[in-house]
């Protein structure tokens, strides 16, 4: 199976796992068709840079003719002492770093590597000069992507991470997800770093995607609400229940946008598996540190279940099984929320289960039932994982007419997921393959693949599926 590895020795970013994509194998035009479908004007200049005497890629986005806002505005302020390595490109010898202004209402200002300011802005308008854009909703964002031509696996992860950061500030400052207008989420370079990022991962065809323990780094930074400590409320939040520490320099080194980029992808968590590694890639950060090398490296290859079989073990650690799968522990236990009703609307029911797995759950099910006195109802089960059960709790309190909430922690075994791609007469179809300790168990045609392509040809998607199971026997 092909897997990847993400080693954040120096936390992760946008811009970082973009130039790591990149220094990988990603094709730049993938890239570039990514950015262009978004029809925002953005383009994207790549680079060879110097980070502590490593070489790597570093991708800058262009609105028009000048650097996103977000990297121009910081470029300003920036502390050039960051610079001072040799041979970084000239062109660039200031690095602008990513600037993430908040508004309506106010979200934390948060930097990606920490730096901070003490001023204060106004709520810009959506209508400024030089085509930016600030505020934008999470609606906003979610049409701009479902309209483009992106394939739709691609416009799937892409929303998938604007909603776990748009959920996250929202927790955070209680309010409802749609009240947020905030330049992390509404920035062009924001919008290109996911949109992108989502096409240099479904173009690896990665089965299963691991990740180090996040370094975040340390110091200060300035939010609306005063200064916090790193990492900032929203990055805070979307690391819950990951392995995270604080090393080697006082700076934000995990920013909101590669925080909802790691949870979209949901990687297992752990030292690198067994594999028999193909391609490196060295994505840059924006600064460059004394001794420090900003980068994001990413490791792709084959996985080598021999190798890790030979591997000594120092401890017993997790379950023979449990090793081979290269899970983490916790994706072995599920959160279960259950209520039943018998007195709420067919409408909110729909509402509220397609609420839930928007907001991170693993899935819901509707069951009906019969109540007490012969009355009809609704059994409502949410399965999540333990770091989501708070806010599904609350959205089934608020949102439904049950006065209580069961919940429970159940244990689960689940195959090893992979993907791979076959051709067919209606154009390529992901097969999703489920396999236990290297044997495969199972293998069905993505729904949504097949859906699209039924949609294009005109023709019943049972024919689809039909022939996207043909062409994987074959």
């Amino acid at each position: 199976m092909r897997i990847a590895y993400l080693d954040c020795f120096a936390g992760i970013s946008g811009d970082m796992f973009l130039g790591a994509l990149l220094d990988a194998g990603v094709p730049p035009q993938v890239l570039h068709d990514a950015t262009a479908a978004l029809n925002l004007g953005a383009t994207l200049k790549m680079e060879t840079v110097d980070r502590s005497g490593i070489s790597c890629t570093k991708v800058h986005v262009f609105e028009g003719a000048q650097l996103a806002e977000a990297q121009r505005t910081e470029s300003k302020s920036l502390d050039h002492s960051d610079s001072r390595q040799a041979g970084q490109t000239a062109s660039f010898d200031h690095q602008a770093e990513e600037h993430v202004h908040t508004h309506q209402p106010k979200t934390q200002h948060q930097h990606k590597t920490g730096h901070s300011h003490g001023h204060d802005h106004e709520p810009h308008s959506n209508n400024e000069p030089n085509g930016h854009s600030h505020g934008r909703s999470l609606t906003e964002i979610r049409t701009l992507i479902q309209t483009s031509s992106l394939e739709p696996s691609v416009k799937q992860t892409a929303i998938r991470a604007f909603e776990l950061l748009g959920h996250s500030e929202a927790k955070i400052h209680n309010v409802s997800v749609e009240e947020i207008h905030f330049h992390e989420v509404g920035a062009v370079d924001a919008i290109v770093d996911i949109v992108a990022a989502s096409a240099g991962i479904h173009h690896l065809r990665i089965g299963k995607w691991y990740c180090s323990p996040l370094n975040v780094g340390g110091g200060m930074v300035e939010c609306a609400h005063g200064t916090f400590p790193v990492p900032a409320p929203a990055t805070a939040d979307l690391l819950r229940g990951y392995p995270t520490y604080s090393a080697h320099v006082q700076k934000e080194l995990v920013t909101p946008t590669g925080a909802a980029l790691l949870r979209a992808l949901e990687p297992s968590f752990g030292p690198q598996p067994a594999m028999r590694v193909e391609e490196i890639g060295y994505g840059a950060g924006s600064r460059n540190p004394k001794d420090f090398p900003n980068v994001l490296r990413l490791q792709i290859g084959e996985a080598t279940e021999a190798v890790a079989n030979a591997l000594p073990h120092a401890d017993p650690g997790p379950s023979r099984r449990e090793a081979q799968s290269g899970r983490h522990p916790e994706a072995d236990t599920v959160t279960v929320l259950e209520t039943a009703l018998d007195d709420l609307s067919p409408q909110i029911l729909a509402y509220v289960a397609e609420t839930a797995l928007s907001k991170g759950a693993l899935d819901v099910m509707l069951t009906p039932v019969i109540m007490k006195k012969g009355r009809p109802g609704t059994l409502l089960t949410i399965l999540c994982n333990p770091s989501e059960s708070s806010a599904l709790e609350y959205l089934i309190l608020s949102e439904t007419s049950t006065l209580g909430v069961r919940i429970r922690q159940d244990r689960r075994s689940c195959l090893d997921r992979s993907h791979l791609a076959v051709q067919t007469t209606y154009g390529n179809i992901r097969m999703k393959i489920g396999s236990l300790a290297g044997e495969q168990m199972n293998a069905a045609p993505e729904f949504e693949d097949c859906k699209a392509a039924a949609l294009l040809h005109n023709v019943p998607l049972k024919q689809v599926q039909q022939a996207a199971i043909a062409a994987y026997k074959a």
